[in-house]
């Protein structure tokens, strides 16, 4: 049975007991009509006592997040199918490697696109409309996909269902922060956040991973893609049968009544503090999606296969989910995320700069220490910087700082993959069409960029994270 407490007996039965923070009920506090957009956290903590409201946490929740790892692996699974046997698809749709990218670089602009339209779901609709609008995409992208690859390699038919399976990503990797709200409790949305987001870099070490050995040749494509499109139907489809939001709210920062779209814009960007984490999560992440697009370009010029680059780019992501995994409910529990960003960041950017060198060694043991280390410090710093931004711009709706950093990050990963190829040594080079002007690019960029997490609590006092703060004061965490 679940028992009942009021704020004035903070926390504790009629009998004395305490009530368990993950499970119970307790009442908490909701700001009084019509004045909840203006209310700051301590505001409402005092207004608490006139509207109480139960909490309660909810196996089902599982179900949704379940759906977004789904989701997200097939997803980018679909994002570096070609990019992954760039050579062998070339050779397949009887095109340069140049257009092959095209297809990972058309994706990130479609999720671009598709942003105005995916925060107005998550706002007025919330997590359900999203991850049902991004499975019937899916569903239309991926069999659209396999269509123009067996009639013949139409490269045009491939690339407008790469660009519909663009449209979906963005409904389910920005919905993860939007669902840990509203169905998780400060000690757990870290961990959620970082199950799904993760769940896109692991679909990415699926592609990376499995499709040398799908497509050994160019006449194995057509089979590759049909593989592919059959996986992300079997994940589509669940999405129709989960629940929408929880009965009862988890605890009292999630009944705390998000601002309006707009005045959430407003805040967020006018918060000095979202900027200073905003700017270096979209570098990274535009280089994590670069990298990973022209990995098997990058190592080929030295003598490595395709299958050495798809080894290489799983290891950065599976080293990185295992670290990832390891820290999240540490750094959950212990709301220990500022620190964490601080630490991070640096090493990421050195990780970065020493991969100028790696494949020069023409061994593997260089390349895939490096991409092991990259991974872990980008994969374990992505679902913590998304929780940060929203703590720090609170009461704004979780949904808007999730769609802007995701949004920067893809965009950056657009324009950053261009540059690159574009500056990509041509034949006569040594290597020819070497990418070390590529590499020094990405290495330079990413350094610039270390000092502005560095700042965070410099200015304005320190940086809070405000719904924490809201949970502790009411005796839930």
């Amino acid at each position: 049975m679940t028992t009942l407490a009021s704020p004035r007996d903070n926390g504790k039965t009629a009998g004395g007991a305490t009530t368990a923070a993950a499970c119970d009920t307790a009442y908490a506090p909701v700001a009084p009509s019509g004045t909840r957009d203006e209310l700051l956290p301590a505001e409402a903590i005092e207004a608490a006592d006139r509207a109480p409201v139960q909490y309660r946490v909810y196996r089902r929740r599982w179900f949704g997040l379940a759906q977004l790892v789904l989701l997200n692996i097939v997803i980018s699974w679909d994002w570096l199918s070609f990019a992954a046997v760039s050579t062998t698809s070339a050779a397949f749709f009887g095109v340069g490697e140049g257009a092959i990218n095209w297809l990972s670089t058309a994706f990130l602009l479609a999720f671009v696109a598709a942003s105005p339209v995916v925060l107005v779901t998550l706002n007025r609709g919330g997590p359900k409309p999203a991850i049902v609008a991004a499975s019937l995409l899916v569903l239309a992208g991926n069999w659209l996909r396999y269509a123009g690859a067996r009639a013949g390699g139409r490269f045009g038919v491939v690339m407008l269902g790469q660009i519909i399976v663009g449209f979906a990503q963005p409904f389910v990797l920005t919905a993860p922060t939007r669902y840990s709200d509203l169905w998780f409790t400060s000690r757990g949305r870290i961990s959620a956040t970082a199950l799904a987001s993760l769940a896109n870099p692991l679909g990415g070490a699926l592609g990376q991973l499995v499709a040398p050995f799908w497509a050994v040749a160019p006449v194995n494509i057509p089979s590759m893609v049909l593989y592919i499109a059959i996986i992300a139907s079997v994940a589509a489809i669940p999405s129709f049968f989960i629940p929408a939001r929880p009965p009862l709210p988890p605890c009292p920062s999630s009944t705390h009544e998000k601002v309006s779209l707009r005045r959430s814009l407003g805040l967020v960007s006018r918060s000095l503090d979202f900027w200073l984490v905003f700017v270096p999560f979209s570098v990274y992440v535009g280089f994590f999606n670069a990298f990973s697009g022209l990995i098997n370009q990058i190592m080929r010029p030295h003598g490595y296969s395709e299958a050495d680059a798809g080894i290489t780019g799983a290891i950065l992501i599976l080293v990185g989910l295992l670290v990832s995994a390891i820290t999240s409910p540490i750094l959950d529990r212990h709301n220990l995320s500022l620190a964490a960003v601080k630490i991070q960041v640096p090493v990421i950017a050195a990780a970065y700069l020493a991969f100028v060198w790696a494949p020069q060694t023409r061994t593997l043991a260089a390349p895939i220490a490096l991409a092991a280390l990259l991974g872990a410090a980008s994969f374990s710093l992505m679902p913590i910087a998304l929780e940060l931004v929203v703590e720090l711009a609170h009461p704004a709706s979780p949904e808007v700082t999730s769609v802007l950093c995701w949004t920067g990050g893809q965009a950056l990963g657009a324009a950053f993959s261009l540059v690159m190829d574009a500056v990509k040594d041509g034949a006569e080079a040594a290597p020819p069409f070497g990418m070390r002007r590529a590499l020094i690019f990405q290495a330079v960029v990413a350094v610039v960029v270390v000092p502005l997490p560095l700042c965070l609590g410099f200015w304005g006092g320190k940086a809070r994270l405000k719904r924490v703060a809201l949970d502790g004061a009411r005796g839930v965490s």
